[in-house]
């Protein structure tokens, strides 16, 4: 794949579609053409040349640029494009990749609604009472996993409506 070499220094010119890999050996640089990059390295296709150039992070293992990385090497965690050693607050790892994914946290549960039944509140036996929760502006992210926001549970309702009425709630 090289177009241009030097003894000392193996590849300096590859063939288009090649990448230069260039690394370094003590005071010594050495140049081979690849199809792809290897692992820390991402590709950038020039006019002149197309290099490998290596990720600016040590704990990512494969970066889109020199500062975005899209996996980290093990015992790192990926957020954002960046790798971390733990997930950082208000994230969670998520169970089977090394990646961090924001956490949702609702606030805290409304009192419960009155007990109704197709919206009466008296006359039958068992209603239904609900409650609900808001979340923030900032955990409203797509992707990330929130826990319920609504809940109902069963209620017993007066039996009897004052007047002998059915009363809708208003």
């Amino acid at each position: 794949g090289c177009v241009l070499c030097s003894e000392d220094n193996g590849c300096i010119t590859c063939h288009h579609r090649l990448f230069l890999l260039i690394w370094r050996d003590g005071i010594r640089q050495y140049g081979m053409c690849v199809h792809t990059c290897p692992p820390g390295y991402f590709g950038v296709r020039g006019l002149e040349v197309n290099r490998c150039t290596k990720c600016r992070s040590p704990s990512c293992e494969s970066c889109f640029s020199r500062d975005f990385c899209m996996k980290c090497k093990d015992k790192f965690y990926l957020y954002k494009g960046q790798c971390f050693r733990q997930c950082p607050s208000g994230t969670a790892a998520q169970p089977g990749t090394r990646e961090c994914q924001e956490t949702c946290e609702p606030g805290p549960w409304s009192e419960w609604s009155a007990c109704t039944h197709e919206s009466r509140t008296c006359g039958c036996k068992w209603g239904v009472e609900t409650r609900v929760r808001e979340v923030p502006e900032a955990a409203r992210e797509e992707g990330t996993a929130c826990p319920a926001l609504l809940e109902t549970r069963r209620c017993r309702m007066k039996k009897h409506c004052p007047g002998g009425e059915h009363r809708a709630t208003g």
